[in-house]
């Protein structure tokens, strides 16, 4: 069927205008809209092929989305800024290559988790001031760590992560909160 526009309705355009149709009342002399028989189109028949041992692909296991990060407690930072809590481990990530960085802080976390450790320090350090020779970059630890702390192979380790108090390291430095053991995920 074809509208007044040229355009040619669908079988769901038709079915939705035959009910909009069917629940208005008629306008006097006129009839009615008799609801049309509802046909039902057959069900595919899908052949059933025999699963062999070479075509057999078995699924891959679906893996769940990392936890979410969550931010330090508003009590916790309190005290933390008063000193009535301590860190309970630290990194220091000073002088590393990034991949070593990233191996190390990876190995840390895993070992302080195994421990329950809650809190957790980590140096990054702030980059040294003025401007780099040939292209290298100050700082860098300090911009990636954040990063790799949100990526899927560390958030098994960590609730969240904020930047560290003045008196701990201030913008060169990260508190991380650690998962239990048993919440982490595999």
């Amino acid at each position: 069927m074809r509208s007044r526009r040229g355009r040619t309705l669908s079988e769901a355009d038709l079915a939705l205008w035959r009910q909009v149709a069917r629940s208005v009342k008629p306008l006097p002399g006129r009839a009615p809209i008799e609801p049309e028989p509802v046909v039902v189109p057959p069900a595919p028949v899908v052949e059933a092929k025999p699963t062999t041992p070479a075509s057999f692909k078995p699924s891959k296991p679906t893996v769940p989305a990392p936890p979410p990060l969550a931010p330090l407690e508003d009590r916790l930072r309190t005290q933390l800024r008063r000193g009535q809590q301590s860190v309970d481990a630290v990194i220091d990530l000073h002088g590393m290559r990034q991949d070593e960085a990233h191996l190390a802080l990876r190995a840390f976390l895993r070992r302080e988790q195994g421990r329950g450790t809650r809190l957790a320090l980590v140096v990054t350090g702030k980059g040294a001031a003025g401007t780099s020779l040939f292209g290298d970059e100050r700082g860098v630890l300090r911009r990636v760590v954040p990063h790799w702390l949100r990526l899927p192979d560390l958030r098994p380790f960590v609730v969240g992560f904020e930047e560290a108090q003045a008196r701990h390291g201030g913008s060169g430095a990260l508190y991380v909160r650690l998962r239990r053991a048993r919440e982490a995920v595999p």
